[in-house]
């Protein structure tokens, strides 16, 4: 069961899942790709990878960018399923490194800057992790996380 933002539940039924596709992008990748952006069970919230993209996939050139993009297009996929960054308490997050052998300097502040604007004194477990592709071509940054709503 896919949903839209108005038809988020409190609640999932007997804790069983309830899938979303964040409008726009979310809506797109289901038709082409058959999968969701998100799911929630009960008071847990679960989102796929989400990149720096616009609704038309198109990335900005500066990497900076791209990070700030990928997480307002998470808080655009948790609000799908009723959670914000507020609630989220575990973010794996996917780079192309900037040099061989770390990520780089411009990954790292952009993350953290961001973490502190959007979580406030919440800070979340995250693993951060160097890849050689990620998949759209052109992207640079992938950011998963799981919330739990309270």
């Amino acid at each position: 069961m896919t949903t839209r933002p108005n038809d988020v539940p409190t609640e999932a039924p007997d804790a069983r899942p309830v899938f979303f596709a964040t409008p726009g992008y979310g809506e797109t990748q289901l038709e082409r790709m058959h999968y969701s952006q998100a799911v929630r069970i009960g008071n847990r919230v679960e989102i796929s990878g989400q990149g720096g993209w616009d609704d038309n996939w198109a990335f900005p050139d500066s990497l900076e960018d791209e990070i700030v993009r990928a997480f307002d297009n998470v808080e655009r996929t948790l609000a799908t399923a009723g959670a914000t960054w507020r609630d989220v308490i575990h973010v794996n997050s996917y780079h192309l490194p900037e040099a061989p052998g770390f990520i780089g300097d411009t990954h790292n502040r952009v993350m953290v800057e961001q973490f502190r604007k959007r979580m406030g004194d919440r800070a979340p477990i995250w693993t951060e992790t160097g890849v050689p592709a990620l998949g759209a071509a052109g992207m640079r940054v992938e950011i998963r996380v799981t919330a739990i709503v309270e």
